[in-house]
């Protein structure tokens, strides 16, 4: 598996190395590495995989980051009140008060007030449908839209409402915003860490492999840089060996990635008003990946493609210099 006959290196070490044709002539025939080896299938195989680890992990932050963006723009302009059956209340005279009060508050561009139907429903997932809530005291909820420019602190109207409507508990959802925040930042460092863990086990395989090319080239490299030929030349045969190899890998394992993310995106659409699509659509919106998520895949191919170059590149380079 030599890529150079023996009678090359013979005519290479009898003539004077001047204008580097000999070289070049040799280059034209053959490539220094095989293009086609057990060795180079396996590793875009590898590549392939780590590739598609890669491009799934990213795309799924970018999911989650993008539901949990959508969640705290919701979220912040919102405000939700809460009011408690208490014995001796009209619940319905204090839902209207609330509603006056919070109507005249700054800030406020819009109030729901929930019916005693529809806070019932909203304790069927805790409490299963079908059953009679109208001997519970089921509290109501009042829903305040915002500005989104709006102040933050609602101490003031917190206060008046406990003063005015003690039955009224108000929530600025400020508690879910931080936890929001904290959950997109961990999955972020989650999958920055998975990440980082996928290109050290490709750089790994890739380094193995590099090493293996030379070794089985071992005395082709040697005595062409002990005849006057290039370290960046020999170096260079290698970097495009596995720029080619790491190229395909890595396009093979992107392609799968976004073909995955697809097809989950037409299963999620097929699901729509369905309890387990609406349970989709709320944790990733839709689950569908936008045309930056499929770019950001495919830079992650290419860039590994790079990397592998590089990586095989600077291994090769190293190797001749220590025999200088």
């Amino acid at each position: 598996m030599l890529a150079f006959s023996r009678e090359a290196i013979g005519r290479l070490m009898s003539q004077p190395m001047t204008d580097g044709s000999e070289i070049a002539s040799i280059k034209r025939d053959m490539p220094l590495v095989p293009a086609t080896s057990i060795a180079g299938r396996a590793l875009v195989t590898v590549i392939a995989i780590m590739t598609f680890l890669a491009g799934l992990t990213a795309g799924a932050a970018l999911l989650i980051a993008n539901a949990s963006q959508s969640w705290q723009q919701s979220v912040a302009t919102e405000l939700t009140i809460q009011i408690r059956p208490i014995p001796g209340r009209d619940i319905e005279g204090d839902i209207k008060k609330a509603s006056t009060i919070v109507t005249a508050t700054k800030g406020v561009t819009a109030v729901r007030v929930f019916s005693h139907a529809e806070s019932e429903r909203l304790l069927e997932p805790w409490l299963g449908s079908g059953l009679d809530l109208s001997e519970l005291p089921v509290p109501r909820l009042l829903l305040i839209t915002i500005a989104p420019s709006s102040d933050r602190n609602w101490t003031s109207l917190k206060q008046e409402l406990i003063e005015k409507v003690p039955s009224a508990s108000l929530d600025d959802h400020h508690v879910w915003l931080k936890r929001l925040a904290t959950m997109s930042q961990t999955i972020v460092s989650i999958a920055l860490a998975i990440f980082i863990l996928v290109l050290t086990a490709m750089s790994l395989a890739v380094v193995f492999a590099t090493r293996g090319a030379m070794a089985g080239n071992k005395e082709i490299i040697e005595v062409l840089h002990f005849v006057g030929a290039e370290d960046s030349y020999i170096s260079s045969q290698f970097q495009k060996h596995f720029l080619r190899l790491g190229l395909t890998g890595g396009l093979i394992g992107g392609c799968a990635a976004m073909v995955i993310f697809f097809i989950a995106g037409l299963f999620a659409r097929s699901m729509t008003a369905t309890p387990t699509g609406d349970q989709v659509e709320a944790l990733f919106g839709g689950f569908a990946m936008s045309w930056i998520g499929y770019l950001i895949i495919l830079m992650i191919s290419i860039g590994i493609a790079f990397l592998t170059g590089f990586i095989s590149r600077s291994i090769v380079f190293r190797h001749l210099q220590r025999l200088n």
